[in-house]
């Protein structure tokens, strides 16, 4: 009987995906983008934007295994929403046409503040064979054990950013009740 199940099997062949075979075929050059972002205008925001952007720029350019392909960055922006941020959202279409191999990102919190974008994008692309590789937390999506790490990070960039909103609300409310709240027009 287990000779019978056995010549039984049936084999089904998974063609190799396109994308992956492509960049292979340039001699292991690959593609790479960063993505950036600050959460607000305020001055010490945007040199943290400039010095991203500085930043991502000069290490795509220094490495000969990379090709620069595009800083995207959204400046005074919130990472809630991911629909909110017109680059991140030019930065997956063009991968999703295939012009990006790999993107960096200072950290999960740059990338999404929101744990099912997050999970959602990190998933999208590792689907179409782009890895994301977040510095701060030296973690390449595309690695085997990174599915429970990026879940990780993700729920905890979104809870850092619920803290700091529920921080700023407490403040306003104190200094409202203390006559101090100067209102901007």
């Amino acid at each position: 009987m287990y000779e019978q199940a056995q010549s039984k099997r049936i084999v089904t062949k998974i063609d190799a995906n396109p994308l992956l075979q492509k960049r292979n075929a340039e001699n292991g050059v690959l593609r790479v983008a960063a993505y950036c972002r600050v959460s607000t205008d305020s001055e010490d925001q945007i040199e943290s934007y400039n010095a991203q952007v500085a930043h991502y720029t000069e290490a795509i350019m220094k490495n000969p295994k990379w090709r620069f392909v595009k800083i995207y960055a959204d400046e005074g922006i919130t990472g809630t929403l991911a629909k909110k941020r017109e680059q991140f959202i030019k930065m997956i279409r063009d991968c999703e046409k295939g012009k990006i191999d790999l993107i960096l990102t200072k950290s999960f919190s740059r990338f999404a503040r929101n744990t099912v974008d997050s999970l959602r994008y990190v998933r999208k692309l590792k689907a179409l064979g782009i890895g994301v590789f977040f510095e701060e937390q030296n973690l390449n999506s595309l690695t085997a054990d990174s599915e429970m790490f990026v879940g990780l990070y993700s729920v905890m960039a979104q809870a850092e950013s619920e803290n700091i909103s529920a921080n700023v609300r407490w403040g306003l409310q104190q200094r409202m009740r203390a006559g101090t709240f100067a209102f901007r027009y």
